[in-house]
This record gives structure tokens, C-alpha cells and sequence, in this order.
């Protein structure tokens, strides 16, 4: 596709269009909060950053982005923000640009724009959507200083307020939700209000936000615009944005959301507090994937039974099940018989909650693995399961990042991909060019040395 130059619309506006003075200024806004990052646990999945004039919501806006480490290699940057200018009951991804500042030209992944546009209906590309859209404009010099290699972004105008709509994108948005990608939502909160009705609508909204629950932020939202507070328009302009962003965090095992500023255009010697703007940042940042001792006595009744189901014909059907087992993630499980390997298969996506995925394995180990005959009820007593449960993966550059018997590895180059599970290396005490290089010939097909040159992603096992 030709790429078109999508110039700064507000530049000049909502903050300098003079590269030196607006490099100055974003830094200014971050050094405020240098530090902040300490606070925030785990890897950052999302912000919600306003959209406003700098002058006005610039260093909120900065306390939610110095929590970004400045060397996090981001593959995608999401950015999510309302539409100002039209209503298309759809979401429009800006495929065909490459965004302009001041500070120079962001890339759009404009392939990875059509798959989403191709993947559900719910999406299109309508250039009205962005050309003088600034909701996505003003978060990029944050990015563009706060990172030191700014990565292609994915701009998506959410131009509809359909819950159905917005359930549907979330869906498909799902798989790109992950430690790899950071999704930014871009919004303002109340409109229009006085000085002090802002701060208690705000507070409200920001506490359901806090809750992680969408349901409580679009039912707390609707009963403060029933209220008709005096002069107020929204409780936030990009509602639609937070609620999309709560439904996909609300499918992750466990984040934490970090309240990190708040003020409104009041606060601003430019502002008046008769009408004002209220601004709020946030942080999602997820904790680290564990099981406890109850999880994993589940996930190993579940294998269990899910064999035991074909020679009994009874289903089991757990109750009850933890957030973490919950969680889309992949997981391996492996038979042994007597010590010996009795089957193994594994799957590595992230598309299907672990509960349902060890079940699957477990079946598909005892009674698809080609290398061995199914298996059959006699053995049941002999058989010992281990399941291995796979965080997510993590895109490396350097084999320096990889850690030999800590993570395992996936491989990609073309159609061909292959993986080792991290016990691997401490079954074989291979050293870590052995361990890749078998890894590219035995499992991917690529030849010894064809990991050199193919995509390499790193993940962690949890083994029971």
C-alpha cells in the first residue's frame, strides 16, 4: 500500500510545532515524575493518558509515561482513542499512514492494520476517522522521547459507543493484549462542568476505572449522566476506549491498575474554573504469572480425568476455578510410562484459558501423539503427568537475552517454527548454541545454523 504522510493537525495547538521547544517541553513534563516507575509492578500492559493541550494535561499525561521503561522494546504500540469528528458505529485503523511530529515520522504497521480491518467487521478504515483526529497525535512526542526505539503503533479511532461493538473488537484486539504490546487509551474525563463538580464526578469515574471492572465503570458513568450534573457533557470523551481496554484487562490472570495523577483545566493558570476539563492517568501493569498448590492439584486433575474420560465415558467438570486458570496461555503436558516418554504435545498461544488447554493436551498426549500408539487402559497405572504451563513469550534480538535452562524457546522463519521446553537443556546439558541449533534443525526445519537469521521468542515453564 502507498504510505501517506498523516501531518501533525494540532502541532502549534496542543504543543509545540518547534522540535526543539517541544523535545524540552515533554522532558520537562517526565522529569517531574522521574522515579515514578518504581511504584509500578510488573510488565506495563496499557495507559490511559489524556489527549489535552499540554499546557493543560501534559504532566498528567507525563506521570503515566515515566513509568514506561525508557528500554522496554514494545513490537506494537495500540493507541485507542474517541472520535471527535464522526460517528461510523465501527472502529477505523489508520492503515495507511505514517503519523508526523515535530520530532519526526512514526511508522504504522500498516499489514498488521489490514489483518485487524480483515479479522472482524467491527473494524474499517475511514480517513475522516483520523486526518484532523488529535486524540492519537498528542501521545506520540511522549513516546518518541520517553523510548529509546520508538516501535510501529496500530492507530485505532474508536468511533462508536455500541457495547456489542465494542465486545466484538475487544475479541479480536484480544491476542495482541500481552506482554510484548502496549495498548494506550487516550482520553479526557468530565467536560464542562464548574471546578468542584469535576473533581467528584472524577473521583467516581476514576474509582470505577480502578475497579478493573467494565461493568462498573459504563454503570457509574450512566448514573452520573442521569444526574445531569449542571454543564456536564461526559463523564469521559473516550468512554468507549476505557471500556474496550477494561474488557481485554479483565481477561488477564492478574493486573494491577495504578492510579498516577490528577487534575483538571482549572488547575491551569490558563483554565477558568467555571467550565472546566478533568485529566486522569493510569497504569496496567501485570504481575508476574504463579499457580498456587491448589491450582496446580486442579490442572492435574483435569489432565487426569480428561483421559480417564474416554474409558469411562464420565466428564469431569471443575468448579470454581481461580483467576490464573483462567488466564489465556499454553501449556505442554507430557506422559511418561515407567520413566519412559509416552507422548507429549503442547500449545503455545495464547487463545485459550489453561483449564481448557491442559485438558486438551492431556487428551491429545495420551491418544494423538504420532510417535506412539494410544494409549490404553491397562497403562493408566503406570502413567505419570507432567504439565508444563508457558508464560507469555517475549520477542528477543540478542541470544544474550536468552537464559539456558531457564526459558524455553520458540523459533520462527517463514512458515516453519519449532520449539524446546526449558527442562530440555537440563535433560540434555546441551550448551546454548547446541540447544538452538538442534532446536532449528530437529524441530523447525531450518538447518543447524537457522536460528541465526529467524524470529526467536523466549518463555518461562512452570513444571509440576
Amino acid at each position: 500500500m502507498e504510505k501517506k504522510i498523516r501531518r501533525a493537525a494540532v502541532a502549534g495547538q496542543f504543543y509545540a510545532a518547534e522540535a526543539t521547544e517541544l523535545r524540552r517541553d515533554v522532558k520537562g513534563f517526565l522529569n517531574r515524575h522521574y522515579g515514578a516507575n518504581a511504584a509500578v509492578k510488573g510488565p506495563i500492559r496499557a495507559l490511559i493518558v489524556p489527549h489535552a493541550g499540554y499546557v493543560f494535561s501534559g504532566d498528567i499525561a507525563a506521570s503515566a509515561y515515566a513509568c514506561l521503561p525508557p528500554e522496554n522494546d514494545y513490537e506494537h504500540i495500540f493507541i485507542l482513542g474517541p472520535s471527535h469528528r464522526i460517528y461510523l458505529n465501527q472502529l477505523s485503523v489508520g492503515r495507511d499512514y505514517v503519523y508526523e511530529t515535530p520530532l519526526g515520522k512514526v511508522e504504522v504497521d500498516q499489514q498488521l492494520c489490514a489483518t485487524i480491518i480483515q479479522s472482524c467487521d467491527v473494524f474499517t478504515f475511514d480517513e475522516r476517522a483520523h486526518i484532523q483526529e488529535h486524540c492519537i497525535e498528542v501521545q506520540l512526542p511522549f513516546l518518541q522521547v520517553q523510548l529509546k526505539r520508538m516501535p510501529t503503533i496500530v492507530p485505532i479511532v474508536v468511533a462508536t459507543q455500541d457495547t456489542e461493538v465494542l465486545r466484538k473488537a475487544a475479541k479480536a484486539l484480544l491476542p495482541y493484549f500481552n506482554e510484548r504490546n502496549l495498548f494506550i487509551i487516550s482520553s479526557d474525563f468530565s467536560h464542562y462542568p464548574t471546578y468542584e463538580i469535576a473533581k467528584r464526578v472524577d473521583k467516581l469515574t476514576g474509582d470505577a476505572i480502578m475497579s478493573g471492572k467494565v461493568e462498573k465503570f459504563m454503570e457509574t458513568i450512566s448514573k452520573v449522566e442521569h444526574k445531569r450534573e449542571a454543564s456536564l457533557s461526559t463523564c469521559a470523551c473516550g468512554e468507549a476506549a476505557i471500556a474496550l481496554l477494561l474488557m481485554l484487562s479483565g481477561q488477564a490472570t492478574d493486573i494491577t491498575i495504578y492510579h498516577t495523577g490528577y487534575c483538571n483545566s482549572g488547575d491551569s493558570e490558563y483554565g477558568s474554573k467555571q467550565q472546566v476539563v478533568g485529566y486522569h492517568s493510569f497504569v496496567f501493569a501485570e504481575k508476574k504469572f504463579t499457580l498456587s498448590n491448589e491450582d496446580m492439584q486442579e490442572l492435574k486433575k483435569i489432565a487426569t480425568e480428561s483421559i480417564r474420560e474416554v474409558f469411562t465415558g464420565r466428564t469431569y467438570r471443575p468448579q470454581n476455578l481461580s483467576k490464573s486458570l483462567l488466564q489465556y496461555c499454553g501449556a505442554f503436558v507430557t506422559l511418561y510410562e515407567n520413566g519412559r516418554l509416552r507422548g507429549c504435545i503442547g500449545h503455545l498461544g495464547e487463545d485459550t484459558a489453561l483449564h481448557q488447554i491442559v485438558k486438551e493436551m492431556a487428551h491429545a498426549s495420551a491418544f494423538e501423539d504420532p510417535r506412539f500408539y494410544p494409549l490404553d487402559e491397562s497403562e493408566m497405572g503406570q502413567i505419570n503427568i507432567e504439565i508444563s504451563v508457558i508464560t507469555p513469550m517475549k520477542r528477543i534480538t540478542s541470544i544474550d537475552e536468552f537464559l539456558l535452562g531457564q526459558h524455553g524457546i520458540f523459533m520462527r522463519k517463514g512458515h516453519h517454527t519449532g520449539t524446546f521446553l526449558p527442562q530440555v537443556a537440563r535433560e540434555t546439558n546441551w550448551t546454548k548454541e547446541e540447544f538452538l541449533g538442534h532446536c532449528a534443525q530437529d524441530k523447525a526445519g531450518i538447518g543447524w545454523e537457522g536460528w541465526r537469521d529467524a524470529e526467536l521468542y523466549t518463555y518461562e515453564a512452570i513444571v509440576f
